[in-house]
């Protein structure tokens, strides 16, 4: 068998070889390659015009720095076998392939409530079977049921090569450089004590300015006003179309985009009849959505072919965030005046607004903690080894409240 040994040139850490002919024929692989059509950032370039990256730009990368990871721990004695090796290396890979286009639209409407995390975990056993075995140590390191824990947290994790990724990608497609962090600092610096990863006392500068900028990117990139409305605008015209075609009015789409229209697909369908989801799941992309909006900004019904133009033609919902939750009074004018200058019932104009709450909270000390190991071999969490970092401020749940809503 000759070595398939390529070269990708990545705009964010360079030349990226592709270790062995394993890898490259995973990467090959049309559910895979299906990523190539997945924006990483969904609607981000709403905001950002350079957000065009794809989850195959990012799962390549974190693919770069799980290989570098491995090599630094191999180089402090720790022993990572190459089976090991080439399983997180597949695990990383692969940890994406259960998002759908647009995902967290996705999961809110053409999918009824089976998170990506479930299907990326299909996948791997699907691809498994083909690969007869292959990934066998793969999905173990995914469930975190692979012996050498720290290989699972390297995949996911408060310091895994995801984050470490797509904050470096994501900070350099946006034009945000706040979110450029030292991830090949951090990689340098990380050690394993107790089967768990830790970070060596002289990278506690680095892993403050990872968790500083993981912060800025979240409100000022990934829960923009502008992205958010975006979102919700969208998640509207998918749930309208859902309830159109439920309804029994055929509209136009791929057959993959109308499986997801015409069926609740749950988590019961797809415990029933996962091979039917998962061929369907791995047919769509960003261009069945955006083709079918294109065509209903045409569409008879006001509701929907309001909301696919303003998509297709950037007249975004407007964002209102306050403190306080929205009054009904304030909502209740909007929705007046939809009934009136668009002629539809209450109900439509229910469509055309969002009121809901947007929260983040950046580190959470019982989800999994980031572990500073000092020269004398102590072990301290970082909040307690941080003189700067004010962990008590970052780990706070921050809640806003918005109304987003259609200007006429």
């Amino acid at each position: 068998m000759t070595l398939k040994k390529k070269i990708i040139n990545d705009p964010v850490f360079g030349f990226i070889t592709i270790p062995n002919s394993f890898l490259y024929d995973l990467i090959q692989h049309p559910i895979l390659q299906r990523l190539n059509r997945i924006k990483q950032m969904g609607l981000a370039f709403f905001v950002y015009p350079g957000a065009q990256h794809t989850r195959l730009h990012h799962s390549i990368g974190a693919m770069y720095l799980m290989d570098e990871a491995i090599n630094s721990l191999r180089a402090k004695g720790h022993e990572i076998t190459n089976d090991e090796a080439m399983g997180a290396l597949a695990c990383i890979l692969l940890h994406d392939v259960g998002h759908g286009p647009f995902s967290h639209a996705l999961e809110h409407t053409l999918t009824n409530g089976i998170h990506h995390e479930e299907l990326s975990l299909a996948f791997m056993d699907y691809l498994n079977k083909e690969l007869e075995g292959k990934l066998d140590t793969c999905i173990a390191i995914f469930k975190n049921e692979y012996p050498k824990k720290f290989l699972h947290q390297l995949v996911s994790g408060q310091l895994d090569v995801d984050r470490l990724d797509y904050l470096r990608r994501d900070s350099f497609f946006s034009g945000v450089t706040e979110g450029n962090i030292g991830s090949a600092r951090i990689i340098k610096m990380l050690d394993i004590r107790n089967d768990r990863l830790v970070v060596e006392a002289k990278g506690i500068y680095s892993i403050e300015n990872f968790l500083t900028s993981r912060r800025l990117m979240y409100w000022q990139v990934y829960l923009h006003k502008t992205a958010v409305a975006a979102e919700r605008m969208l998640i509207k015209t998918l749930t309208r179309a859902k309830e159109l075609s439920t309804n029994g009015v055929k509209l136009f789409g791929s057959p993959a985009l109308h499986y997801f229209l015409e069926n609740n697909v749950d988590k019961n369908r797809f415990e029933n009849d996962r091979d039917t989801v998962l061929r369907y799941f791995a047919k769509l992309d960003d261009n069945d959505i955006w083709c079918a909006l294109k065509v209903w900004a045409e569409q008879e019904d006001t509701v929907l072919s309001r909301l696919s133009m303003c998509l297709i033609n950037r007249q975004l919902f407007k964002m209102e965030i306050t403190n306080e939750p929205v009054p009904p009074s304030h909502i209740r004018e909007h929705v007046d005046r939809y009934m009136a200058e668009l002629n539809i019932t209450e109900y439509e104009a229910s469509y055309f607004y969002s009121s809901d709450v947007i929260y983040t909270n950046m580190y959470n000390e019982e989800d999994d903690s980031i572990d500073i190991l000092y020269n004398d071999g102590t072990i301290k969490d970082i909040s307690e080894a941080s003189d700067m970092l004010n962990i008590q401020l970052l780990s706070k749940k921050v809640e806003k409240y918005y109304f987003s809503y259609l200007k006429l």
